[in-house]
Formats: structure tokens, C-alpha cells, sequence
């Protein structure tokens, strides 16, 4: 087959998908021929009508490129670079995706307009379906409802002639990061990814400009991403409370939240200020307020605790800004409180220790924004952080505990895949711990192993990883155990107790 058949497939895909018409055909086939440096064109007489999966059309695109000297180095990094360089062929310009965005939106409805513009971003291959397909995903019954357990084996692994040839490269800080609104368009480069087939949506959230776009590795439905127009760094305060509500109220399908602001307990990147979305429920979002608290200045709030391994308070009502003086009020409370007893200090010295996580939603008429109590101390016994996953579970994992998985969704390293398979054949040995120490790479699974043996039997290696998948979601219940600031037991519940007096009062 040659690269004029895998050049028509392409266009056909184009055409079915609906990101071109025929009229645009010789125009798309030009600009696809001048990014393979390609100055003539032969009609394939294999011609097909019916497009294939666009991985697979790439693929045999790419492999063509390297055959003919196309491509710097035959790598992950640089095929990534020239197939969204492909790809932008056939994506509009930003002010004819945002005309169709909010027609939709005014003609059809919010939902219709995402769900459009997520297939969008799916079909010009800045979301990778066939990357993404390769997670491992699955339910898993704790003491707080089923808990989402997924394994991450979307991001290809780092390239270490890409890497090599950054660091002979002069810094770059066009876009600044990654989320910048200049990444629209970019060419990329070995340290940057492409981002030519990447498109914004423009949203106004309290008088200013903000940005929606979808997660290219998205973890659930409709991964959304909305950040701020200008490079300004994760702040947690009065206006980040606006913000969410006034977004959920413009799109009441999504959800809205924001990473904490502080380091081991916020997000990944804390040089932009930004939130994550979509249209998906969480596990968290199921569970119940398990107490309620009247706060006399705030009659028109539901104020609750929620029934959760971390330390959740729930706000539900009808009037926006009843909600944000509300969240405010208590974020400024959380902010200057300590209780020694549960190892709770808002300062070393100066340094701040406490801010919240928070999310919000519609129910209906009803607003709903929960405030997830964070606190960023560490501590001899626990140098990685006080409230963060313990040494006993490192593992599993020992990252930060950022808005995902404060919900309920455990995004789990992809060695965890290969380990998984490794310890549920030593499962079924006689000789576990000896099984064991013959591979170095799950050692760091033997107390676990011990544990799990004393519990069950494993008879055959299936049945050992359906056990292994179970034991795993208990694990991560553990780790937003540990997260939370206060414990889920008596003496922890009245703690909360104590801190929710201090809410009450004014001022």
C-alpha cells in the first residue's frame, strides 16, 4: 500500500468524521502532502470510502516517515510530533469552533455542546482513544461504597533520545506551562508536546476570562480542564468559591473543582491557576451527610459533614452568593485552626499549613460545593506529609492526593499492571515470601502479601488478582484515611465536632 493510499484513508476519515467537506479535499490533501514533504500526488487505484480506526492510519503514516527519512529519530516523541502536525490539517481555526461550541450551547443545551466538542477533541486525535483504552479500570467495594480504581497506562514512557536532545536545547518559556492558552496551536518541540489539532473554548467565570478544554489523557467521562487566561499561580480564596458556582450554573451537568494550593497537598501544577471537570459522578458525590450543623448567620445553607475517609463539609443551597459567604467564612476558620490533639497546627511560624479542596455541583435547583479539609504538615514520623499516604502503603502509592482521587478515583501508577501480574503467581506458591525475594521489583509488596495470605487462599492465579483488585481498593480507602485531617474514628469525629463550633461563631 502506499503512502497516497494512507494519505486518501486520511482524508476519508476526515470527511466521515465531519471535520471537512468535499470542498475541501484538494486544500486538506496539499497541506498533507507539505507536511510529508511530498510535491506530487498519485490517485491510489486501492481507493476506499470506509475510514479506519485513525491510530492505525497514522501508524502506517509514520512508519512510511521513518522509512524515508521523515523523521529525526523513529520514537514515540517525535511520531507524536508529526502526526498532531498531520492532524491540524484538518482543524478549524478557534473562532469557527467556538461559533459551533455555543450554538449548540444556545440552541441545544450545555450538555450537547460539550458532548460535541469532546467527540471533537477525540476525533482530531488530541484526546488518544487508543492510549487511553490501554488503563486498566474497576470498582471496588469499601466501607464508603464502591471506590474507582484505575491504573494509568496512557502516558507513553519518556524517550531517552527526546530527553537527551532537551537538554541540549535553549529553555524555551513559550507557552510558560502546559496550560497556558498559547499551547492552542503550538508546534510543540522535544520537550513540549504538539498541540496543532488543540482547541479552547472561551468561558467568563466572575467578570473574567477563563478557558475550557478536555484532558488529552482524560481519566473519566469528559475530563474537563478550565483555566485562567493568564499565567497566575493556584490561590485558593473567596473568588475560586464564585468561579466554581458560577461555572456549574452555566454548564449544570459538569462538576467543577479545584486542587488545594499548597504543596503535598495540591495538585501537579501550582503555577497556573486552573480546575478540573466533566460529566461524571464520583464516589464522594454519592456519599451522604452523615451530620448536620445550624450556623445561625447562614440559615438558607445545608451545612454537613459527609461520610467519607476524608474530612468533607458539605454546603447545599439555592442562593449563589449565600453559598460563596458561606464557603468563605469557613475557609477563613479552617485556615487559623489547630487542634493538638489530632496534630492539627495552621502554622510553623509563618508557613501556612491549612486550605481546602473544593468541588461543586448542581442537585437539581439546589447548588452543591464540598470543602475537603487540608492540612500540608509533616512530621519525623511522617516526612512525607502528616496527612498523606503513610509509609505502609508507599507501595501502592506514595504521591500527592490531589482532587481526583479525593473523590474517590485512584489514578495508580502503571508499574502496578506488571507487579499486580508478578505477586498473584507468587500468591498461589507454597513458599510466598521466598516466591518473592526471587524478584526485586515486588519486594516492596511482601508485608501486604503476608497479610493477604493469612486472610485467603489462592488457588489459581485468577483468583488471586480478582482478590489482589479487591484488597486494592481497600488500600486506596486506607490512603484517603490517612489524608484525612481528621480520623474517621470517635475521638476524630469529635474533633470535627470542636472545629464546627468554631463556625459558628461569627466573625
Amino acid at each position: 500500500m502506499t503512502i497516497y493510499s494512507h494519505i486518501h484513508r486520511l482524508i476519508q476519515y476526515g470527511l466521515q468524521k465531519q471535520l471537512m467537506t468535499k470542498w475541501d479535499i484538494d486544500v486538506v490533501r496539499n497541506k498533507l502532502l507539505e507536511v510529508l514533504e511530498l510535491d506530487e500526488y498519485s490517485h491510489p487505484e486501492d481507493e476506499e470510502n470506509e475510514y479506519e480506526n485513525i491510530a492505525d492510519i497514522l501508524e502506517n503514516i509514520l512508519d512510511w516517515a521513518a522509512e524515508h527519512g521523515r523523521l529525526e529519530e523513529n520514537t514515540v516523541t517525535y511520531r507524536d510530533l508529526l502526526d498532531t502536525k498531520l492532524m491540524s490539517c484538518f482543524v478549524p481555526l478557534p473562532s469557527e469552533v467556538n461559533r459551533r461550541f455555543y450554538s449548540t450551547y444556545e440552541e441545544q443545551s450545555p450538555k450537547v455542546a460539550t458532548k460535541d466538542f469532546y467527540q471533537f477533541s477525540k476525533d482530531v486525535h488530541y484526546i488518544r482513544t487508543d492510549r487511553i483504552a490501554k488503563n486498566e479500570a474497576w470498582l471496588a467495594d469499601t466501607p464508603y461504597g464502591q471506590l474507582e480504581i484505575t491504573i494509568n497506562l496512557s502516558k507513553p514512557e519518556k524517550d531517552p533520545k527526546a530527553i537527551a536532545a532537551a537538554k541540549a536545547m535553549k529553555q524555551s518559556t513559550y507557552p510558560q506551562c502546559l496550560l497556558c492558552k498559547e499551547n492552542a496551536g503550538y508546534a510543540g518541540r522535544v520537550n513540549h508536546p504538539a498541540r496543532q489539532n488543540h482547541r479552547i473554548i472561551p468561558v467568563e467565570l466572575n467578570d473574567e476570562q477563563w478557558y475550557l478544554q478536555f484532558s488529552p489523557y482524560v481519566y473519566y467521562h469528559e475530563h474537563a480542564i478550565v483555566f485562567s487566561g493568564a499565567h497566575t499561580p493556584m490561590q485558593i480564596s473567596q473568588q475560586t468559591f464564585q468561579r466554581l458556582l458560577e461555572f456549574t450554573d452555566k454548564f449544570p451537568h459538569y462538576f467543577l473543582g479545584s486542587n488545594a494550593d499548597l504543596p503535598i497537598v495540591g495538585g501537579s501544577i501550582l503555577s497556573h491557576d486552573h480546575f478540573q471537570g466533566g460529566f461524571h459522578e464520583f464516589p464522594m458525590a454519592k456519599a451522604e451527610i452523615e451530620k448536620v450543623y445550624e450556623v445561625e448567620q447562614f440559615k438558607g445553607v445545608t451545612i454537613g459533614r459527609v461520610n467519607w475517609p476524608m474530612s468533607v463539609v458539605r454546603l447545599q443551597g439555592t442562593n449563589q452568593e449565600e453559598l460563596v459567604q458561606c464557603a468563605q467564612h469557613i475557609f477563613e476558620k479552617w485556615q487559623q485552626y489547630s487542634d493538638e490533639t489530632v496534630d492539627i497546627f495552621a502554622f510553623t511560624n509563618d508557613t501556612p499549613h491549612n486550605t481546602v479542596t473544593p468541588i461543586a455541583r448542581r442537585r437539581g435547583e439546589l447548588f452543591e460545593l464540598d470543602l475537603v479539609l487540608r492540612n500540608n504538615r509533616t512530621s519525623e514520623a511522617h516526612p512525607d506529609g502528616i496527612f498523606h499516604p503513610h509509609a505502609e502503603v508507599h507501595h501502592i502509592k506514595k504521591e500527592n492526593i490531589g482532587l481526583i482521587e479525593v473523590m474517590g478515583l485512584a489514578v495508580l501508577p502503571g508499574r502496578l499492571k506488571e507487579e499486580l501480574q508478578a505477586l498473584a503467581a507468587c500468591l498461589t506458591k507454597e513458599n510466598v515470601e521466598e516466591e518473592i525475594r526471587k524478584q526485586e521489583e515486588i519486594w516492596k509488596h511482601l508485608d501486604w502479601a503476608n497479610a493477604l495470605k493469612e486472610n485467603y487462599s489462592f488457588s489459581t492465579i485468577e483468583e488471586a488478582q480478582q482478590i489482589l483488585q479487591e484488597e486494592l481498593g481497600k488500600v486506596f480507602a486506607t490512603i484517603l484515611e490517612h489524608a484525612g485531617v481528621f480520623k474517621r474514628d470517635e475521638k476524630g469525629k469529635q474533633a470535627f465536632d470542636a472545629f464546627m463550633n468554631t463556625v459558628k461563631k461569627q466573625g
